[in-house]
């Protein structure tokens, strides 16, 4: 009788490691693919980063900004009689 309980203890032990064996692997494929979906998010956001710092160097430029100022603000470089120069 003793046989048969330790082989039936020792069955009970196999199962239970398969069984925790594919409860791991489960989980592991889960979190492998969440992985891939974060990197991708992250991807794509570094991607809109590079198309929005590219944006704002466009809308920055001098030459933008020159033009505005004349456009809609009527702003026209100085001529040389209104220009003060201060010395130190």
């Amino acid at each position: 009788m003793s046989e048969r309980v330790l082989l039936l203890i020792l069955a009970l032990a196999v199962f239970g490691s398969a069984l925790a064996l594919v409860i791991a692997r489960h989980e592991s494929r889960r979190l492998f693919v969440e992985l891939q979906e974060l990197e991708k998010v992250r991807d794509d956001a570094d991607v809109e980063w590079g198309r929005l710092q590219l944006e704002e160097a466009t809308w920055g430029t001098h030459g933008r900004v020159e033009e505005i100022a004349r456009a809609q603000l009527g702003m026209t470089p100085p001529n040389a009689a209104t220009v003060v120069l201060l010395s130190p």
